[in-house]
């Protein structure tokens, strides 16, 4: 693995959409493309496709060359095999892997690269962004959607507490 690939946000040159960028492109897509969807639902890509399909208004398609049916839809083995073009490419992949999901997702005329919380591959980014997509790293799209459209509290996040103070607990 390379430097360039092992860089992290904290030392990165390349800088994300805003918050208001990203909750434009929430609201403009349509369909969303999870690439590295799981079956198995101990796996962040489970749940957040359990979220997406019942929280999130977009047609959802789900990637993985190992698997048939996640949630009832059938599950595709590449982008390339999708029966029209998603607006977001989700990635739940290895970050070495990231560019070349990036590549896919250009390749297929996709709009949004969206590469999962914890991963960051500027490469990605680069890729992403020649080829006309906004590219959005280290951000969890369940998340994102949820604090916009007042979600949170359905994973837990919103206590409706505000408070410095640490709660006593009973």
């Amino acid at each position: 693995m390379s430097n360039e690939t092992a860089t992290t946000e904290a030392n990165s040159t390349w800088v994300g959409p805003s918050a208001p960028q990203r909750l434009n492109l929430l609201r403009a897509a349509k369909s969303v493309a999870i690439v590295g969807a799981s079956t198995n639902p101990a796996r962040a890509a489970y749940f957040v496709a359990t979220y997406l399909q019942s929280s999130a208004p977009y047609k959802l398609y789900f990637i993985n060359p190992r698997a048939t049916e996640l949630l009832g839809e059938p599950v595709y083995p590449s982008l390339d095999d999708l029966p029209e073009v998603p607006d977001v490419v989700v990635a739940f992949r290895r970050n070495e892997d990231l560019p070349s999901v990036a590549e896919d997702a250009v390749r297929v005329g996709a709009k949004v690269f969206w590469a999962q919380l914890g991963l960051w591959n500027e490469e990605a980014a680069r890729i992403a962004e020649a080829g006309g997509l906004a590219a959005v790293m280290n951000r969890c799209i369940k998340i994102e959607h949820a604090r916009f459209h007042g979600g949170l509290h359905l994973a837990g996040f919103d206590t409706g507490v505000i408070s410095s103070k640490r709660q006593l607990r009973a």
